[in-house]
C-alpha cells in the first residue's frame, strides 16, 4: 500500500502551510529538510525521507552536515539526487556560518542628534519633502524605517494608519517621524503642527510611545520633542 504524498495530506499538516502559519519554529527538522528538497519517492514522502536520513545521522544535524553528496545519493536514499543533497548541505553551511556571525547591533536612536545624524545623509540633498517613520523597540534600537511620503507633508499626505500597522506588525514600541524642509528652515508649518497632533494620538490610543518629530534640513533640525511641543 503506497504511502499519501505530502500534497495529499490535510493541508494544515503540510510542512509550507504549516510555516506559514506557525512560523518556522513550529517544524521539525525533517520538516524543515522536506521543503528544501521539495519532494520525496513514489514510495516516501520528504517529510519521511528526511526523518530516515537524520535518524542514520542520530538526528544531529552537525553529522548531516558532514555527509557526503556521495552519501546523501546512495541508493539507500530514493529520491535524494544530486541537487536535492546540495541544497541539503548548502543549508548546513549557511547554518554554521550563522552561526559564527554576531547578532547585527541595532542603532540606538534615544535622542534628536542621533535621529538627526542617522536621518541626515537620506534627506540633506532632496530637492522635494519626505516624510519617514522610525520604527523601535523600548530600547530605542531601531528595527525598521520607512518611508511613508514624497512631494509634499500635509496632515493627510501621511497616512496614519500604515504607520500605526507596521509599528504593531514588527512589535514596535516607540514611534519617530521625519521630514524634511527644501528651504532649508526647519521651523514648522501649521501643516506640520497638525500631522504631529494626529499621530501623537493615534500613538496613544495603540499604547506607542511618539518620542518625537524631527524636522530636517542640511545642517540644523527642529524637534518637537526638544521644544516641549509633545
Amino acid at each position: 500500500m503506497s504511502k499519501l504524498s505530502i500534497n495529499q495530506w490535510a493541508e494544515d499538516d503540510r510542512p509550507r502551510e504549516k510555516m506559514m502559519r506557525l512560523g518556522a519554529q513550529a517544524l521539525s527538522n525533517a520538516e524543515l529538510l522536506a521543503i528544501l528538497i521539495g519532494s520525496g519517492s513514489p514510495e516516501e514522502s520528504a517529510v519521511d525521507l528526511m526523518k530516515r536520513v537524520l535518524n542514520d545521522c542520530n538526528n544531529n544535524l552537525n553529522s548531516l552536515g558532514k555527509m557526503s553528496i556521495d552519501q546523501l545519493t546512495s541508493r539507500k536514499y530514493k529520491g535524494l539526487g544530486p541537487a536535492k543533497a546540495i541544497t541539503i548541505l548548502a543549508a548546513c553551511e549557511l547554518g554554521k556560518r550563522r552561526q559564527a556571525e554576531k547578532a547585527e547591533e541595532r542603532k540606538r536612536l534615544d535622542s534628536a542628534a542621533a535621529i538627526y545624524e542617522f536621518m541626515h545623509p537620506k534627506m540633506q540633498d532632496l530637492s522635494e519633502e519626505e516624510a519617514w517613520i522610525l520604527l523601535m523597540n523600548q530600547n530605542c534600537k531601531l528595527i525598521k524605517d520607512m518611508q511613508l511620503s514624497h512631494g509634499g507633508i500635509t496632515e493627510t499626505a501621511v497616512d496614519i494608519r500604515v504607520v500605526i500597522k507596521n509599528a504593531l506588525l514588527c512589535n514596535a514600541t516607540i514611534v519617530v517621524l521625519c521630514h524634511n524642509h527644501p528651504s532649508n528652515n526647519p521651523m514648522p508649518s501649521g501643516d506640520d503642527d497638525r500631522l504631529t497632533q494626529r499621530m501623537k494620538k493615534a500613538c496613544e490610543i495603540m499604547r506607542l510611545h511618539f518620542l518625537d518629530h524631527l524636522i530636517i534640513t542640511d545642517g540644523r533640525y527642529y524637534s518637537y520633542s526638544e521644544e516641549g511641543r509633545l
